[in-house]
């Protein structure tokens, strides 16, 4: 599947020559144009099929080490605003590190833009490629699984192709990484903006009645506005936060973040923390990576996606209500339903592959869940869960 090389004269036509390639770890080179930042990122290559929320998408913590391949041939059209930023911790690393689209970026037709994509790419140190065949590439992935690769931006267009696929061939991939330290926050902070509206922008809680430890492990900032609409008073901890420091907060409930990498990693410092706060009782939600650091701590185990979920528009059944949602996800790994212990039950399943999306605790007040409820982007069909964790703090609270 490598491409044509560019600059050359072929029945009299000239082909313009190649400022960015996707060089891949087994020698696929991929040839096209650049935008955004310049200079050399080294990540896992996956595809997103979501047709809207990109700038939600490539700064969403979930994404570090990744380069993300928009499936939508239209990426950049509605440019880039300061509001829809997903990322907390803005002195992190910028979740992904590429992205591949398409069609060139076109000039932002959007009353809200403040900057085209590209330009916003630039300053956040993100290397674009546009001018592929994403459909072949999005094929290749689903066939071989998501490949190591180097994506390189040089306006000359001049590239020491053996050198980047030394590079690519080198990289160790996600599997075995612990990538959480990367974008985790650096010290505790309480948050109180509750959801965007039109003509508002971002509020505040009337009230709040329930006390929430958030931990970070690379935490949207969507999930923080919807414990805050949902009466939520949250102080989010670093990842490396002890349970002793927790508890000593005295929460209602602690909710364990999404975030990146192998979770079996993540999980040699994460697990014991999460222990300690089942063993006393305190009501338990989490969400993608930390669905899997609860599974984790319950004894069961992960295994790592050939292609993985990315996208808004999964459909996921959930066992207790009965009703099939379509969500948003962005996984590259799931827990492997087949070692979940007696007293996890599985709520939620991938319509797609069977994969496991949910568990819930019969013996303590803790559930998670695979996909991501918050969504942005993405539709609001699970925003209920959030009620569910507060109707289970609420629960622990009563007597007896």
């Amino acid at each position: 599947m490598t491409s044509v090389q560019g600059d050359t004269e072929t029945d009299g036509w000239t082909l313009p020559k190649a400022t960015a390639l996707l060089v891949m770890a087994d020698g696929t080179i991929l040839e096209g144009f650049g935008f955004g930042a310049t200079g050399v990122a080294v990540g896992e290559v996956c595809f997103n099929t979501a047709m809207t929320g990109y700038e939600e998408i490539l700064t969403d913590p979930s994404y570090a080490g990744q380069i993300i391949t928009f499936t939508f041939p239209h990426i950049g059209n509605v440019g880039t605003n300061e509001e829809d930023i997903e990322t907390v911790n803005l002195a992190a690393s910028a979740g992904a590190r590429g992205v591949i689209v398409r069609a060139d970026v076109t000039d932002p037709s959007n009353f809200r833009a403040t900057r085209r994509l590209d330009a916003w790419l630039k300053a956040r140190g993100i290397i674009g490629l546009y001018g592929i065949d994403t459909r072949a590439l999005t094929a290749l992935i689903r066939e071989r699984g998501m490949p190591n690769a180097v994506i390189a931006h040089e306006p000359d267009g001049q590239f020491d192709r053996s050198a980047l696929l030394a590079e690519a061939a080198a990289w160790p991939g996600i599997d075995g990484m612990d990538l959480v330290p990367g974008v985790t926050s650096a010290q505790r902070y309480d948050w109180d903006e509750t959801s965007w509206t039109l003509g508002q922008g971002y509020g505040r809680p009337a009230e709040t009645k329930y006390k929430v430890v958030a931990i970070d492990y690379g935490i949207k900032r969507n999930i923080l506005r919807l414990l805050s609409d949902s009466g939520c008073a949250v102080t989010v901890v670093p990842a490396t936060a002890s349970a002793q420091d927790i508890l000593a907060m005295a929460p209602d409930g602690v909710f364990l973040s999404n975030g990146p990498g192998d979770p079996a990693e993540t999980g040699h410092y994460a697990v014991p923390v999460i222990k300690a706060l089942l063993e006393k009782h305190v009501p338990i939600f989490g969400i993608c990576l930390g669905h899997q650091m609860l599974g984790l701590a319950v004894g069961a185990h992960t295994l790592k996606m050939k292609q993985g979920h990315h996208g808004a528009n999964h459909p996921v059944k959930d066992f207790t209500t009965d009703k099939v949602e379509i969500v948003s996800m962005n996984h590259g790994f799931a827990l492997d339903r087949e070692t979940l212990p007696a007293n996890a039950a599985e709520t939620h399943v991938s319509l797609f592959d069977g994969s496991n999306c949910g568990i819930a605790l019969t013996d303590r007040p803790a559930f998670s869940v695979q996909h991501h409820p918050e969504a942005s982007p993405g539709p609001r069909d699970s925003h209920y869960l959030f009620k569910r964790f507060v109707e289970t703090m609420e629960k622990a609270r009563v007597p007896g």
